[in-house]
């Protein structure tokens, strides 16, 4: 006999993993220890390690995982939605937050806040793309993610309503990754020298 309620919804998987939870945390608590404690060396290693970090897995998700994953039969999309959403729901906030985090301070210990124009434009330039990337990944493919992973926990998603997302997924990550392409040319230059 099955547990199932006629007429009651399945419960939905949370998304939320505890190991993810606490990985997240140490890793913030990181930063804040680095940047308080820390040598500048230090420092730099959290902001290279998880803006590698940040900008390869963006790349990756938006031009291998994203164009499979729309093209895919609907059990097989469900199954790759299902087991990467709880992954990236705390790492892509938490290596976002660190770089930018570590990337100001280390621009303020290293005084490239108080250089003057023309080169000041390079740091206006990193603000303003960082961000363009932090609005794209918390305030739209973020809530996407979500949207996408509980309506593929339904017993008959929506494959109209899924397709719609994933055009605009799709659309949005190709924005970021071309953003994450240009903060590699900021980035480039800041390590140069201005």
């Amino acid at each position: 006999m099955s547990d199932q309620v006629v007429g009651v919804a399945p419960r939905t998987a949370s998304p939320v993993r505890r190991w993810y939870v606490v990985a997240a945390v140490l890793a913030l608590v990181m930063m804040v220890l680095a940047i308080q404690y820390g040598s500048d060396w230090l420092l730099n290693f959290l902001h290279v390690m998880t803006g590698a970090l940040w900008t390869g897995i963006d790349l990756f998700m938006g031009f291998v995982v994203g164009p499979v994953l729309k093209r895919l039969p609907l059990e097989a999309r469900r199954a790759m939605i299902s087991g990467l959403v709880p992954r990236t729901l705390f790492l892509m906030p938490t290596v976002s937050i660190i770089t930018s985090t570590t990337g100001w301070f280390l621009a303020k210990r290293m005084g490239f806040l108080d250089v003057g124009y023309p080169e000041f434009h390079w740091v206006i330039a990193a603000l303003v793309i960082v961000t363009i990337l932090t609005i794209q990944g918390t305030g739209i493919l973020l809530p996407t993610n979500l949207r996408l992973y509980f309506e593929l926990q339904k017993p008959n998603p929506d494959s109209a309503k899924i397709g719609r997302w994933m055009r605009w997924f799709v659309a949005v990550v190709a924005i970021q990754g071309t953003m994450q392409i240009a903060i590699f040319v900021v980035m480039a230059k800041f390590a140069t020298g201005l």
